[in-house]
């Protein structure tokens, strides 16, 4: 009986512990530390990106009704799905490996499906833009630049590495990747508050039981539903495009003023192309005083280099001024040899602007470049031999970037066929589909925007054939 009483105190201090124990898992029910990354063969290099993504998964899986609900959403959207996906391809690696390097958790490679359907131009109604969606003025505290000649927040290396840190320093303040997270969409400042007003009124603080929007609410559901979907595609019927573990990009600095036009028919890729590595400038010129880092994948580096130094001409057909503020835009398009309507489609300036209110214009050049090089969707001729077979240049005859770049575009123009629009039809996959880009379809069909209509014929260069 002694025994029994000495025993008595240390039974229920362990009944209370469980006791509390228990009520923390019920306050945590959705916090499911499902270990992911160990349920894939580390014995073997990932077979591609995803695969990589996979094995680095390190945030606990949310198991809830809104997870169910946008896994749901997601599923039922495969095309949206592969079109994110494919966008994602030329940014993953490079993303991937930061994460890597830093030691942070995969998934966040997955947070740009979320945030911006990895478009690096999207921009949201509270002006927040790119891959990451940085409002204007997080992105200053990250030292992204935003002023008339570029914004950082498109640069996908720029706010891939501002979000990194802000991601890292979220985790720190908060110690949980789901209120470091909710903390990204709404603020850290607002999920402290909120966590504080629970918290005095005896309430838990934990993500899914704090008073949010519903945004915030839905965002890290979202982030769990693609992670299920990247996880395990096959269950879900969703097909994900190869993404090979490689690089798919590299960064080049160059010290001469450059039209973005020219620099993507240096690099011989289509404008469309070139622009989603290098969506950060607001101008058709890039400004060597700014040191710009150009994205070029890894396999047009060599031929960008080779028609650089081969070419001579004028790389920019723009002059830059900087007019007095409040000079007459009428004075300035004279001195320059302009119209005064020139002046203002060069700068975007309104109709009703009759004076300079910025510090810097663009005047149209008097000698523009060759014109071959203004043809950006230039590709190799299929004819072309390959590469490591390709004749001797005999002495004086044009380099072969010299040639391409200020000869006239002689090849045969491609004739017209129709597509009939189906359900899930986009411009950008069928762009891809007929080897061409959404700007060719959109002048050869006149269209305004990028909505498509089941029953809608299409002319999309190729056979005469009826598609």
């Amino acid at each position: 009986m002694k025994t029994l009483r000495l025993l008595l105190p240390l039974i229920l201090v362990v009944l209370a512990g469980c006791a509390t124990r228990h009520q923390t898992a019920d306050q945590r029910q959705v916090y499911v530390a499902e270990d992911t990354s160990r349920t894939v063969d580390l014995t073997h290099p990932p077979r591609d990106m995803w695969d990589r993504i996979r094995r680095g998964f390190a945030i606990p899986n949310l198991r809830n009704e809104r997870v169910d609900y946008w896994t749901d959403y997601y599923a039922s959207h495969p095309q949206s799905v592969l079109l994110m996906s494919q966008r994602a391809g030329k940014y993953l690696y490079y993303i991937v490996d930061e994460l890597n390097r830093r030691g942070l958790p995969t998934e966040l490679a997955l947070l740009p499906f979320v945030e911006s359907a990895y478009n690096p131009n999207a921009l949201s109604r509270s002006q927040a833009s790119g891959l990451w969606q940085f409002i204007p003025s997080t992105g200053q505290h990250y030292k992204l630049e935003q002023d008339w000649w570029r914004d950082q927040r498109r640069d996908p290396v720029a706010s891939t590495q501002a979000a990194l840190d802000y991601l890292s320093y979220l985790y720190d303040f908060q110690g949980d990747w789901y209120l470091a997270l909710a903390s990204y969409n709404w603020g850290e400042g607002a999920v402290k508050r909120a966590m504080d007003k629970a918290s005095d009124a005896g309430k838990p603080t934990g993500y899914t039981a704090l008073d949010m929007p519903d945004e915030t609410r839905n965002y890290v559901p979202k982030l769990q539903a693609i992670k299920n979907i990247i996880a395990r595609p096959e269950k879900f019927g969703i097909t994900l495009p190869n993404v090979s573990n490689a690089p798919y990009f590299t960064t080049v600095h160059k010290s001469r003023d450059m039209d973005v036009a020219v620099a993507a028919a240096l690099a011989e890729m289509p404008l469309e192309d070139f622009q989603a590595l290098n969506p950060s400038y607001n101008r058709p010129v890039i400004l060597a005083a700014h040191n710009p880092a150009l994205h070029l994948p890894l396999d047009k580096v060599g031929v960008f280099n080779e028609n650089l130094e081969s070419y001579t001409g004028r790389l920019s057909s723009w002059q830059v001024v900087h007019p007095q503020k409040g000079q007459s835009l009428a004075s300035i398009a004279k001195a320059h040899g302009i119209t005064l309507n020139q002046l203002r489609q060069a700068n975007k300036l309104g109709s009703k602007q009759t004076r300079a209110t910025v510090a810097t214009l663009l005047i149209p050049a008097r000698e523009a470049p060759a014109g071959g090089l203004m043809l950006a969707s230039y590709q190799a001729s299929a004819t072309e031999p390959a590469a490591g077979h390709a004749p001797a240049r005999q002495a004086g005859a044009p380099s072969r970037a010299s040639a391409r770049l200020n000869a006239p575009d002689l090849r045969p123009k491609p004739s017209v066929r129709t597509h009939t629009i189906r359900q899930g039809d986009t411009l950008y996959s069928l762009a891809r589909r007929y080897n061409t880009s959404v700007d060719a379809l959109r002048k050869l069909n006149n269209l305004k925007g990028s909505s498509l209509s089941a029953g809608q014929r299409l002319r999309v260069p190729g056979t005469d054939v009826q598609g």
